[in-house]
């Protein structure tokens, strides 16, 4: 999921009006992306194993996507 979040924003963000506008997208993809997969990033760190992460980008990108 945040592979393909991070793909559309270098796709598509030089092309918005202001750099804020790049800038709030970017938060709102890293504060997603925290909520859920970065969770089980820290946790299977922590624990010292191989991450499961359940996030998909055929189902559970952000309700701001598309935001162009």
């Amino acid at each position: 999921m945040s592979i393909a979040l991070a793909r559309q924003m270098l796709l598509r963000n030089h092309t918005l009006p202001h750099p804020r506008d790049a800038q709030a997208v970017e938060s709102l993809a890293m504060l997603h992306t925290s909520r859920h997969d970065g969770r089980e990033g820290v946790v299977s760190f922590n624990e010292k194993r191989t991450p499961a992460y359940a996030g998909r980008a055929s189902a559970d990108l952000p309700d701001f996507y598309p935001w162009w």
